[in-house]
């Protein structure tokens, strides 16, 4: 043995083996060989059971899907090796743990690695937080399916289970924004036998000991949560049968329903098994979800012996920056009934939230308190949404989700149970532990989930003791029209989450803000409204540091809308921005005061027929261009046919001061508002008079 170390029966589990390889570097970079087999067999393992191929590095924490899946495995009595970024231009590199007895999982990691490469310009990203260093290019584009198409020039016949968010959210036929195109099922791309889709626990024990058992990877065909490909047709039943692949390649609309089939199909209590057709004679068949994990085996998999950090070999690389925000957060929820349209959660989480008890996360809380580098911080106590800590509903369990119904969108649902005690319990027990300052929650409120509670405590204890000046809030836009294409609820919702945030900090004496979240270019999203955003914005005297462009991520109905441009759930065409040019103009008006974005901001209100806002009155957005003051009042013509105002001299030259923000104390759609960036010192919007 000479390049790796073994460190056997760990946390006192029999036959669990924490392997460290040895890192060779210098100055020009490094190299690691990660395993071998000769060294396997001195350290005493004879075979694997499984080789896990991740596109992430190792991190053993259970933020980490990687870690989850391979400390499940292990607890069930499975060897399991992982190879963690393994060079993809190099066939031998899936092979340093040898042949596994049972087979291969492949991930392309925590998120889809085009996400992770790719800006939703389609510019290449600089870092990459799941790698040592940060260092981007340790993974390839569409990781899963090079990682499989690896294996297989090895291991013709070996079974590879993928699963990931990558593997997950392209388990059927897919639009794929980076290609601009419908692509397959990547079980088929990638040569893969099986995907584990959405949360695997379940699914990853049952199709280990059906391949423990003897069973022929192609014979396991019933496991929820799982998507299998066969020849025959017969053999499928009980199915919903989607349009041919063919058929949705020649015609979007087809592609609209078929979607909107999936969507509502991804409850584990309601949802029917589907299947796809390629080429009359190939199907792709999805079985049900998985069950939602009840509180013991949730509690089971977040107790499992996870070292909570990168493996100690990325040390002198830098470490691995992903873990820093989530090495002191706590996880006490899966799921999110919220059914925002471009979020993917529904589609592999579910709707039906699934919560870890109270002794399980103080039970974690109380190992991360007495870490030599915890600094009295908990970064986080949350999931999906924070404030989920029950099922929408009761019948939920039972019955599942509406299919066709949502519980907070339009309006909340009269079976909604409106409920903040419980998460308020938990973040009073952890507040009064040992070693913490401060409980954050980053993870994100759901503010009108909090409007709806009548009792104002958690509203009270959230600003009393859980905010460090700012609230971060996800309104998203203020265009109803828009908002009702998001998902979202209207924006008077949350102008009385607003006042009610607002009311509260006046009352318990402190100075604390909101931070909206806002998304340009979502479906529905004209320049009408960009301009509306932008006027709100205006009124706020708020200009974001950094705006969100809608990124078309696979298999969500806005991205089904970008594509197909209907809406699934009703049919009806609506506008998509899809030229970059336009797409420009939308995110620069919600930046209007940067002087960068001026020519854009210009050229969009030309084009909206909103020259009113270029003009010297307060209510503009911003000044007409040199030359173009003496004709301006002829043309500062409003889009309702008013003129605007004509009888102002123009200013001298000097610096515009941002105005709109004095007295502010708070976020709302008037002007008592605040002009603060994310961070909390003020800033001012500077732009000199052309």
């Amino acid at each position: 043995m000479g390049q790796i170390k073994v460190e056997k029966n760990v946390g006192g589990i029999e036959g669990l083996c924490v392997i460290e390889p040895a890192v060779h570097g210098d100055a020009r970079g490094y190299f690691v060989e990660t395993y071998n087999e000769k060294d396997m067999k001195e350290a005493g393992i004879e075979q694997l059971d499984f080789v896990y191929i991740c596109g992430d590095a190792y991190v053993d924490h259970p933020s980490f899907g990687h870690a989850i899946i391979s400390r499940i495995l292990e607890a069930h009595g499975y060897k399991v090796g992982i190879i963690a970024q393994p060079d993809w231009k190099d066939r031998e590199s899936i092979n340093r743990l040898g042949e596994p007895r049972l087979g291969f999982l492949v991930s392309a990691g925590n998120m889809d690695s085009m996400v992770n490469h790719y800006s939703v310009s389609k510019k290449r990203r600089t870092t990459d937080a799941f790698t040592p260093g940060g260092v981007m290019g340790k993974r390839p584009d569409y990781a899963t399916i090079v990682y499989c198409n690896l294996i297989r020039q090895t291991y013709k016949h070996k079974p590879i289970i993928i699963g990931g968010i990558e593997a997950s959210l392209r388990r059927l036929a897919h639009y794929d924004y980076w290609s601009n195109k419908l692509k397959r099922s990547i079980l088929l791309d990638s040569g893969a036998d099986l995907i584990s889709y959405g949360m695997g626990e379940h699914s990853i024990v049952e199709i280990a000991d059906a391949l423990d058992s003897g069973l022929d990877i192609k014979d396991i065909t019933f496991i929820d949560g799982t998507v299998y490909k066969t020849r025959d047709r017969e053999s499928i039943y009980d199915a919903i049968e989607l349009p041919h692949f063919e058929a949705l390649k020649a015609d979007k609309l087809e592609y609209a329903k078929s979607f909107y089939i999936q969507y509502s199909n991804t409850d584990p209590f309601s949802g029917k098994r589907l299947f796809e057709t390629y080429d009359e004679k190939l199907f792709v068949v999805q079985n049900p979800p998985a069950k939602p994990l009840t509180q013991s085996e949730m509690d089971s998999v977040y107790a499992l012996p996870y070292m909570r950090d990168y493996h100690p070999s990325y040390k002198e690389l830098g470490g691995v920056p992903a873990i820093e925000e989530v090495k002191f957060s706590l996880i006490s929820n899966r799921g999110c009934y919220g059914g925002c349209s471009f979020c993917a959660l529904t589609f592999h989480q579910g709707r039906i939230i699934q919560t870890r008890s109270h002794e399980s996360i103080l039970a974690e809380a109380n190992k991360i308190i007495w870490d030599p580098d915890f600094k009295g911080y908990i970064h986080d106590v949350g999931g999906p949404t924070a404030n989920f800590r029950a099922p929408a509903c009761d019948k939920q369990m039972t019955k599942g989700a509406c299919p066709h119904k949502q519980c907070l969108f339009p309006k909340p649902c009269q079976n909604l149970k409106v409920d903040h005690s419980d998460y308020l319990k938990l973040l009073r027990k952890l507040r009064e532990l040992p070693n913490v300052k401060k409980v954050f929650i980053r993870s994100g409120i759901r503010f009108d989930y909090l409007i709806y509670d009548n009792d104002r405590t958690f509203l009270r204890e959230l600003c009393e003791h859980h905010v460090s000046g700012q609230l971060k809030v996800a309104p998203e836009h203020i265009s109803d029209a828009v908002l009702e294409k998001m998902g979202k609820p209207g924006v008077d919702v949350y102008n009385r989450f607003v006042k009610a945030y607002k009311d509260m900090n006046e009352k318990i004496g402190k100075k604390q803000y909101l931070v909206p979240y806002l998304m340009s270019s979502h479906p529905g999203s004209t320049l009408k409204e960009a301009v509306e955003l932008a006027e709100f914005l205006r009124d706020l005297g708020y200009m974001p540091e950094q705006v969100q462009d809608f990124y078309p991520t696979p298999s969500t109905i806005s991205t089904c809308m970008y594509y197909t441009g209907v809406d699934p759930r009703n049919m009806q065409p609506i506008y998509v921005a899809v030229n970059p040019h336009e797409k420009a103009m939308q995110r620069a008006l919600i930046q209007y005061r940067n002087p960068k974005n001026y020519d854009l901001v210009y050229e969009a209100l030309v084009k909206a027929g909103r020259t009113d806002l270029i003009g010297f009155d307060k209510k503009c957005l911003i000044r007409p261009r040199q030359g173009e003051y003496q004709n301006h009042g002829e043309r500062n013509m409003r889009h309702d046919g008013k003129k605007g105002r004509t009888d102002q001299k123009p200013a001298k030259k000097k610096t515009i001061r941002n105005v709109h923000n004095k007295k502010a104390s708070g976020t709302n759609m008037n002007k008592s508002a605040k002009n603060r960036a994310d961070h909390s010192n003020p800033q001012r919007s500077v732009r000199k008079k052309k």
